[in-house]
C-alpha cells in the first residue's frame, strides 16, 4: 500500500500543479471529494448486540428459574 502524502505535501503539490497549469494554459483538476464513513452501521450493529446480549440474559434467567423449580420438587 502507498504511503499516504501528508497534508502539506499534498498542497504543495496542488499548488505547484495550479502554478504550472497557469503557464501552460490547462483548466485546473478538479478536487476529489471526500469519502464520507458510513456511520450509522456501526450504531445499527451496535445496537442489534445488545439487544442480543439483553435476549441472551433473559434466557438465562428463565433457564436458572426452572432448574430451581425442579430441584425443589426433587426434595
Amino acid at each position: 500500500m502507498a504511503k499516504k502524502k501528508s497534508k502539506l505535501a499534498a498542497r504543495a503539490a496542488e499548488l505547484e500543479a495550479a502554478v504550472v497549469g497557469l503557464f501552460a494554459g490547462t483548466a485546473p483538476a478538479k478536487p476529489k471529494k471526500k469519502k464520507r464513513k458510513a456511520k450509522k452501521a456501526k450504531v445499527v450493529k451496535a445496537a442489534k448486540k445488545t439487544v442480543k446480549k439483553a435476549k441472551k440474559a433473559k434466557k438465562a434467567a428463565k433457564k436458572a428459574v426452572k432448574k430451581a423449580k425442579k430441584k425443589a420438587k426433587k426434595r
